[in-house]
């Protein structure tokens, strides 16, 4: 059953990246985006805590305000350090090499959790993150990084996402109560992206055009819009995820996690009408070959 609901995580998690992707191509407002998307999620992880009827006085308990802080940095600060990685760098190195957070999930999960490994359940994570790593690439991209910062983001960008997917195991082990935790991280995260989406809603309310104003009102109407959406599907994808990690083992659930990726790339594909390329064609193969040998 756990298969399924990480499975399940994955693909509720890649619509809310693939949301991402729709505002972006429809020139959305970033700032209104995420904002969005932490305002929804936030509800939904404290609907989620009600209806689990939650005791709400471990949020007066500081290692829950802690776990929700780095969770929280995570997820916020991950994604805002991605986008300035691709400022630096390839689309095609950048979003695969940011997925190498997940072998430090495996690898904490493996050797400090002392969860097993299966020679098979290997393979497995190897054609997963194989798979991951392949649908990102662009023939007509070159794969060169000739900025020095690029290195850094992407450095960085590992670290933070590994808190985000590999901190949810931790508070698993310490048997706190996930959807209380995503619940402090995502409202946090409202805290971090308020400022920036206010300044440039009040920026776009001093245009002086009429032509302005309606262009500026359309991207933050877009952002918004989007991200409230692609909110309600990042709750659903990390609730998940968080209930795989409880249900069965972090080392296999994490790389399942990571297809979400594929999610956007083949939603994107069908929204915009692209065609699959020979490499897409064999992710895929490779995403359904690593699962077939989990369920093994």
């Amino acid at each position: 059953m756990w298969l399924f609901i990480a499975i399940g995580s994955a693909v509720l998690f890649g619509l809310a990246g693939l949301g991402m992707k729709v505002s972006q191509m429809k020139q959305g407002s970033v700032h209104m985006l995420l904002l969005g998307l932490y305002i929804t999620g936030t509800l939904g992880f404290a609907a989620h805590s009600i209806y689990l009827d939650t005791d709400w006085n471990v949020m007066l308990d500081w290692k829950y305000w802690v776990a929700g802080a780095v969770i929280g940095a995570g997820s916020a600060w991950g994604n805002a350090i991605f986008m300035k990685a691709l400022d630096y760098g390839p689309a095609a190195l950048t979003s695969p090499l940011t997925n190498v957070n997940i072998v430090l999930v495996v690898l904490m999960s493996t050797l400090f959790y002392k969860e097993t490994l299966a020679i098979t359940e290997g393979l497995a994570i190897a054609l997963l993150l194989f798979s991951v790593v392949i649908i990102s690439a662009r023939r007509q991209e070159p794969l060169s990084a000739p900025e020095k910062k690029w290195f850094v983001y992407i450095a960085a960008a590992i670290i933070l996402f590994a808190f985000r997917n590999g901190g949810l195991k931790v508070t698993e082990e310490l048997a706190m109560a996930n959807s209380a935790v995503l619940f402090i991280a995502y409202l946090l995260s409202i805290i971090w992206f308020f400022p920036p989406a206010l300044k440039e809603w009040s920026e776009q309310r001093t245009l002086t055009s009429a032509q302005s104003q309606l262009e500026g009102a359309r991207k933050l109407r877009t952002g918004v819009v989007w991200g409230l959406l692609s909110g309600l599907f990042s709750y659903g994808g990390l609730q998940l995820y968080a209930v795989a990690l409880e249900t069965g083992k972090a080392n296999l659930a994490a790389p399942i996690f990571a297809t979400n990726s594929l999610v956007v790339a083949f939603g994107a594909i069908l929204l915009f009408r692209e065609r699959l390329t020979p490499l897409q064609v064999f992710s895929l193969v490779c995403t359904m070959g690593g699962l077939v040998m989990i369920r093994l």
